[in-house]
């Protein structure tokens, strides 16, 4: 998914899918997180009929326990987010000893996690850090107190929106999108509207508004499609996705005739998440024309990411016969997208 643990100046580039963007969609919480991954799937694709289900789910675990395992921060934040969202209990044990790591953005995915995923045995551990150092921690606690019923984690977060720490107001604008109480929408345009807000809460605070289902924010979301910014294109496509409407999945669909592929593919996993599998020609161009040939690396493993998302949202059989070699790309971050999406092709396995 996707918090901002590091300040940026935000470099925007017309018809360029920027870093910014990738990090973002790397890691669904963060906005902006420095890697040095450079690795990534170079040869051409084959698909694969000899893998079985239950071998690909025991490398997608094996390939999630390294993640967590990993000394890249950002590394570890991708494999959490994969146990929480692909809701697998038995590897929350790891996630939770996370809740000791000296990174700041690996403890706030790991509280995350934990409260998304009611997980009790770890309770009293994340309430301890609601007065952690790092407010950013913080009202991550406060966060997954909530999804446990504490009704004083509400108010922590309304405040912390008003902070003149944009990473800690975005984050906060982040968390009440993932509350689910309506309330927190006359915060939320606070935040979206305020002339302190930098783009990354603004950006958070348009896509926490969708969140919510307010489909005022419609018309921001579409602005934001238009744009001649590849990043904010991709931006208001992950919103439109979260709005969910006939409107939004109507202006998803378009999407898919934008001149820059990775924002055509970010379309396609929305889509996927609605029920819409019209994105799936997409998806299969990058294998049968081998479109990452041409890339450098980073641009390479950028759509090798996006690739594994949407197939891990659309789930065709098509398009599930290249997870194998995806599984066995040179980067841990196509490995672990990868591994997401066996996850969410085998759901109750």
């Amino acid at each position: 998914m996707k918090s901002t643990f590091k300040k940026a100046k935000r470099q925007r580039v017309k018809d360029k899918f920027s870093l910014f963007t990738f990090y973002f969609l790397l890691f669904t919480l963060c906005f902006l997180l420095v890697s040095g991954c450079h690795d990534s799937l170079r040869a051409p694709y084959t698909p694969s009929d000899t893998a079985s289900p239950d071998d690909l789910i025991s490398e997608a675990v094996r390939i999630v326990q390294q993640g967590l395992a990993d000394e890249n921060p950002l590394v570890g934040v991708n494999a959490i987010e994969v146990v929480a969202a692909t809701k697998r209990i038995r590897l929350m044990p790891k996630v939770q000893r996370l809740l000791r790591d000296e990174s700041v953005p690996v403890v706030f995915a790991a509280a995350l996690a934990i409260g998304d995923m009611e997980y009790s045995l770890a309770k009293k551990e994340v309430a301890k850090l609601i007065n952690a150092e790092d407010e950013n921690i913080g009202i991550a606690a406060v966060y997954a107190m909530s999804r446990f019923g504490s009704s004083e984690s509400f108010e922590l977060l309304q405040k912390a929106i008003a902070s003149n720490n944009q990473t800690i107001r975005a984050n906060a604008v982040l968390l009440l999108g993932k509350s689910g109480d309506e309330s927190a929408l006359k915060f939320l345009y606070w935040a979206l509207q305020h002339k302190d807000s930098d783009d990354k809460v603004r950006f958070q605070a348009a896509e926490a508004i969708a969140m919510l289902g307010d489909e005022r924010i419609y018309p921001k979301l579409w602005t934001m499609l238009i744009s001649a910014y590849a990043d904010d294109r991709v931006m208001g496509v992950r919103a439109m996705g979260a709005l969910g409407t006939i409107k939004a999945k109507n202006a998803l669909i378009t999407m898919l005739d934008d001149d820059i592929l990775e924002v055509r593919l970010v379309a396609a996993e929305q889509l996927g998440m609605l029920g819409d599998t019209s994105g799936e020609p997409e998806v299969l161009d990058v294998f049968t024309k081998n479109l990452t040939a041409d890339l450098d690396k980073e641009s390479s493993e950028r759509v090798n990411v996006l690739t594994a998302l949407v197939i891990g949202r659309l789930c065709t059989p098509t398009l599930t016969k290249f997870l194998p070699q995806l599984l066995k790309s040179e980067s841990k971050f196509v490995r672990i997208a990868a591994a997401n999406a066996v996850f969410q092709c085998t759901m109750g396995n």
